[in-house]
């Protein structure tokens, strides 16, 4: 662990350079252990027994900006994964509403740099997998209207235009209509994230984007090798086209040895009739039976840094930054255990060698830099450009 004086001095930078984090499952963690009733899960009280997330723990991390992920699971198809992605939004802006004085609704880089300004965290809104507009792109524009900022172009499984990371190749990257929604998400000034995607849909995306993209929680493929890290062509490719990399700290993604473990682990799971992404306390039970009788592999602060350095070293400093994914899975790294940690990454990176400067560019101004550029080419784009109406069935064919 690194020693006190660096903790406090990554504490120091923070405050002055806050953590803009790519990704936050707090919603759909209320949805499944709640119902979204906030009053059952208040996080202006400590809420460390079943969260990862509450706003003193933000405060406490050092985290001035966050994007809410407006996840909903993949198996949710059509009008069905429109609607739980609505509910998902109308969480975040209860969340919003009910602690005014801590959180404020980010729509642009400029109400980002506001909401710090005021002493508040900038709550952006992420949607997680594009079964999520029902390949509609009308659907797409009526998200960015609710405020939402970014979309992952997959969750775990291919949607008709786009392949996963983690599922069978079937369009072998973009289809002719994913292409169209990366370039009328360029067109509305969304950040297109390729998080999930397959490394051909990441080419395929960076080829046909005019704007930056986003990893909103990947880590390096060539540190750890998972099929949701980052290849390192595609990280030297950042630079040119802009883009971030957000560095996550899921253990199953960045340490090697975790990987298998996962696996096994994920199968006890399924046996006991549960999905390997649940989060219920049921399954943690499962988990933790499962854990006694194999212990896991121990994901550390340095198992993060590492990632970082090569990440860093391919793609550029400028190009790089945090997506924790907390509420998002069962176990974190030791030492980064909660949103109540980033100190501890900054006090590793510190005591690496990392300047301040380039400290403040990984936590907060790559991320507000990236919105900036991608509102830039958003503007000119609408200039020349109006809403498109392109259906799948006219672009990919009748059976699309």
């Amino acid at each position: 662990m690194t020693d006190a004086a660096a903790v406090e001095r990554a504490r120091a930078l923070l405050a002055e350079n806050p953590v803009l984090d790519g990704h936050n499952d707090l919603p759909w963690a209320l949805r499944e252990k709640v119902g979204y009733d906030l009053e059952r899960c208040d996080i202006a009280q400590d809420q460390s027994a079943r969260l990862h997330t509450d706003l003193a723990r933000l405060r406490a991390g050092g985290v001035g900006g966050q994007f809410w992920s407006v996840y909903v699971k993949a198996e949710y198809q059509g009008d069905k994964a429109v609607s739980a992605t609505l509910e998902q939004i109308d969480c975040v802006h209860n969340l919003i509403a009910r602690y005014p004085d801590e959180l404020q609704l980010a729509r642009t880089a400029d109400e980002v740099e506001a909401a710090r300004a005021g002493g508040r965290i900038a709550s952006l809104l992420g949607a997680e997998g594009g079964h999520s507009i029902n390949c509609s792109l009308a659907t797409l524009r009526a998200l960015h209207q609710l405020g939402v900022r970014y979309m992952t172009l997959t969750h775990n499984d291919n949607v008709p235009w786009a392949d996963s990371a983690t599922d069978e190749p079937a369009a072998n990257g973009l289809t002719a209509f994913g292409v169209e929604v990366v370039r009328e998400m360029n067109r509305m000034g969304m950040l297109v994230d390729l998080s999930h995607v397959a490394p051909s849909t990441m080419r395929d995306a960076l080829r046909a984007s005019r704007a930056p993209v986003i990893f909103s929680h990947s880590s390096s493929r060539e540190v750890c090798d998972h099929p949701r890290n980052i290849p390192d062509d595609v990280l030297a490719a950042l630079a040119a086209n802009g883009g971030v990399a957000m560095a996550t700290f899921v253990p199953k993604f960045v340490l090697p040895a975790a990987v298998e473990w996962t696996k096994a682990a994920e199968d006890a799971l399924r046996e006991r009739g549960f999905d390997p992404l649940a989060t219920s306390s049921e399954a943690k039970a499962v988990l933790q039976a499962y854990e006694e009788a194999n212990p896991k592999p121990v994901a550390t602060v340095p198992t993060v840094a590492d990632h970082l350095d090569h990440m860093r070293e391919v793609a550029g400093v400028d190009h790089i930054g945090i997506g924790g994914d907390y509420d998002g899975v069962a176990f974190t790294p030791e030492g980064l255990e909660d949103v109540a940690s980033y100190p501890n990454l900054i006090a590793e990176l510190l005591e690496r060698g990392w300047s301040e400067t380039d400290l403040g560019k990984l936590t907060w101004r790559n991320a507000v830099r990236v919105l900036r550029d991608a509102e830039a080419v958003a503007r000119d784009l609408q200039r020349t450009e109006g809403p498109s109406i392109a259906t799948i069935e006219q672009l990919d064919g009748a059976g699309a």
